[in-house]
């Protein structure tokens, strides 16, 4: 679990990086109706989360750096006995500041008169643009109700500073407390994984996998999936995101599980690929060997002081060569990464950031050079190869044939460790755990 302290300690660090006589306004996700009047299940916008642990929606929190009167203010919906006997308690502004580190607090019904003042004097905003149209009207209303308090002469915000910048940085190098709740993340979606290795039989549904996997997801205390389950037998894992999870799992064929949970906020993401029925065939063999060996050798790129994209590298190299080997590209293995021809078949790149995001936030160029990797960065990497079912430049024994391998890597000052290591990536020893 987060500390109230560390909430305290990242807001400190973004304050010490605005710019004086500044205000950072950071609002809550809007609710998103699913149907009439029914809701999908809230998820709080990852800055607030990041930066505060305030669970609920129609909530704003400013940073104010050098207000006297306290520097963290809070607006956030009132206490009311009838609204929480259907939808559940509030903390309001008394819990805002009792329990999330809050200096003043107010009704959010009162932010029209009270935010303009709270905005009037100062030089710039730190915002993020463009998530929330409706609140980027508001805010815009509030800006101009802060030149209007005492005439257009006077200073008021003229500058907007994109807030998401900042907090990025600060959130791409997990602490202690991040990394102990990624391992947690990881672990339950490792056990998830081999849980699907086990129950995999011909006749099954996708389905009917990827109910297994989010029962032991909430079984062992993930709030659910971190993302929409992928779970595509046959050529359906050609299909990169691949969601319908409906049709029938054929003996034969391979089925590719792209899953991972969320956890107190944070989340993992884990892909194997495995066959319905526990054997793989020769050609499915030989695919899956190149993709493992394609992951090994990005592994081998992952430490501090290297840069981001050898891993990547890696695996064209190790795939195009692969591919050749194969028979299924042809030519020299230079000539054809300089063409990449590599992307007939392998379309992504190595893997992304990992943290409250599944695609977490920050830059992976800086100044158009190749971030340097550091302690504490979390990241996936995930090599595939996708062979088009109806790809007639390929033999066809092996059209349709899709695998992806992804773990979930914290950098460390010597190289790597990998959180999601519990679940078999190895042939044989799937092979023995769906035996078992």
């Amino acid at each position: 679990m987060i500390s109230q302290r560390q909430y305290a300690s990242r807001r400190r660090d973004l304050m010490a990086m605005m710019q004086s006589n500044s205000i950072a306004v950071i609002a809550a996700a809007p609710e998103r109706i699913r149907s009439k009047d029914t809701y999908y299940p809230y998820k709080q916008s990852t800055n607030l989360s990041y930066l505060s642990g305030f669970p609920e929606p129609q909530s704003v929190m400013l940073l104010i750096p050098g207000r006297q009167q306290g520097e963290v203010v809070f607006f956030c919906r009132d206490k009311d006995p009838l609204r929480e006997t259907w939808d559940g308690y509030r903390q309001g502004p008394e819990g805002a500041v009792k329990n999330f580190g809050a200096d003043d607090a107010f009704p959010i019904n009162d932010i029209d008169d009270i935010l303009p003042g709270l905005l009037e004097g100062r030089d710039r905003v730190y915002y993020s643009i463009g998530k929330d149209a409706e609140f980027d009207r508001h805010l815009m209303e509030w800006v101009n109700g802060a030149r209007d308090i005492h005439g257009s002469d006077l200073t008021s915000p003229g500058e907007f500073v994109d807030l998401d910048h900042l907090v990025s940085e600060m959130r791409l190098i997990k602490s202690a407390a991040e990394i102990k709740l990624m391992r947690k993340a990881a672990e339950i979606s490792a056990r998830a994984h081999r849980r699907a290795m086990q129950t995999s039989r011909p006749g099954l549904y996708e389905y009917q996998l990827q109910a297994e996997m989010e029962h032991e997801f909430m079984l062992s205390g993930a709030t659910g999936p971190a993302y929409t389950s992928i779970v595509g037998g046959g050529k359906n894992g050609c299909v990169l995101h691949y969601i319908e999870n409906s049709d029938k799992l054929r003996s034969g064929d391979l089925v590719l599980i792209d899953a991972g949970c969320e956890y107190q906020n944070y989340a993992a993401d884990i892909t194997r690929t495995f066959p319905v029925n526990g054997r793989f065939s020769r050609q499915q063999a030989a695919i899956y060997d190149i993709v493992l060996a394609s992951q090994a050798a990005a592994m081998e790129m992952i430490a501090p002081g290297l840069e981001y994209h050898l891993a990547n590298e890696a695996i064209v190299r190790v795939i195009t060569q692969g591919l050749v080997d194969l028979k299924i590209l042809k030519g020299d293995v230079d000539e054809l990464i300089a063409r990449d021809a590599h992307r007939d078949f392998y379309m992504h790149n190595s893997g992304h950031w990992l943290g409250m995001d599944v695609h977490d936030v920050g830059d992976y160029k800086i100044d158009n050079h190749w971030r340097i990797y550091e302690p504490g960065m979390m990241l996936t990497v995930e090599p595939g190869i996708y062979i088009d079912p109806h790809n007639m430049n390929v033999d066809e024994q092996w059209r349709g044939i899709a695998v992806r391998i992804e773990d979930d890597l914290l950098v460390t000052a010597n190289g790597y460790e990998n959180l999601s290591a519990e679940v078999p990536s190895d042939r044989q020893e799937i092979e023995q755990l769906m035996a078992s």
